[in-house]
């Protein structure tokens, strides 16, 4: 375990790349402050070329490298930001201040300028972003020890707490489900759909005497028996005799009116 993690102190992880950047030579500060950029003379930069953020470990490292060749010019390590390794000027987001070290004990102060204000702001994300996560690896470090000493999450019922349900939908819905009613069966078994609420029954009314084709008697195939299914529809009932008269008693009226006519008209003379 302890080689793994001598490897991952060594593992060297790139965080950010501009091609374009610009060095200055700073003139002491008089005073605390800050460092302004119009002091700088911009236009006569001591060196250009291209700079590179890496990270080995919870350090960073601001690489300045040639453009062609990536020869190393100088590199300013970072161990916490923002502090004394990084400043931003006064008067500019286009412009640091860093802090680079020979390795020989050996540090100066230079100017950093970069070209397009969008590469400034990438170049302070990074290092951000860094210093972020070394943060949160420390506390992370420190739970792993001392895993006693984090907030313990309490779900238990203290002493004399109740809680109470409201479970009367529940009893409505088995009540409901219960009083179902059943469907009545019609002629042959067939269950029937009950009438809408509220509404009439839709059934027709037919004069008596008159009987609709659609209800006639069913014919019977060949070879098909009659059940007691197909007997079982309704039958018209019969037409009282006192209704039959009536309807032959008109036309026996008629006859004798007829008759009578014919010989009340037998005595005149036809010319």
């Amino acid at each position: 375990m302890a080689a793994m993690a001598a490897e991952e102190e060594e593992y060297e992880a790139v965080l950010c790349v501009k091609p374009a950047v610009h060095v200055y030579r700073v003139p002491p500060r008089a005073s605390n402050r800050g460092y302004r950029a119009a002091e700088w003379q911009l236009d006569q930069p001591a060196w250009s070329g291209r700079l590179r953020i890496t990270a080995k470990g919870k350090i960073a490292y601001i690489k300045l490298e040639d453009k062609t060749s990536g020869e190393l010019f100088a590199q300013a390590p970072v161990e916490q930001f923002p502090g004394i390794a990084v400043e931003s000027v006064t008067d500019s987001s286009r412009y640091f201040v860093i802090r680079i070290e020979d390795g020989n004990g050996r540090r100066a102060f230079i100017g950093v300028g970069f070209v397009d204000r969008g590469d400034a702001f990438d170049f302070n994300v990074a290092l951000q972003d860094h210093f972020k996560w070394v943060r949160q690896q420390s506390e992370l470090a420190k739970q792993a020890e001392n895993p006693d000493q984090g907030p313990k999450l309490d779900l238990g019922f203290k002493e004399g707490q109740t809680i109470k349900l409201n479970i009367a939908n529940m009893k409505k819905k088995e009540g409901t489900a219960g009083n179902a009613r059943p469907r009545p069966a019609g002629p042959g078994g067939l269950s029937l759909l009950p009438p809408p609420p509220g509404g009439k029954s839709s059934a027709p009314v037919y004069p008596s005497g008159e009987r609709p084709s659609s209800l006639s008697e069913p014919a019977q195939l060949p070879g098909t028996p009659i059940t007691d299914s197909l007997l079982s529809w309704p039958q018209p009932a019969a037409a009282p005799a006192a209704a039959a008269a009536d309807v032959w008693g008109d036309f026996a009226k008629a006859s004798g009116s007829a008759s009578s006519q014919t010989q009340a008209n037998a005595g005149w003379v036809q010319f």
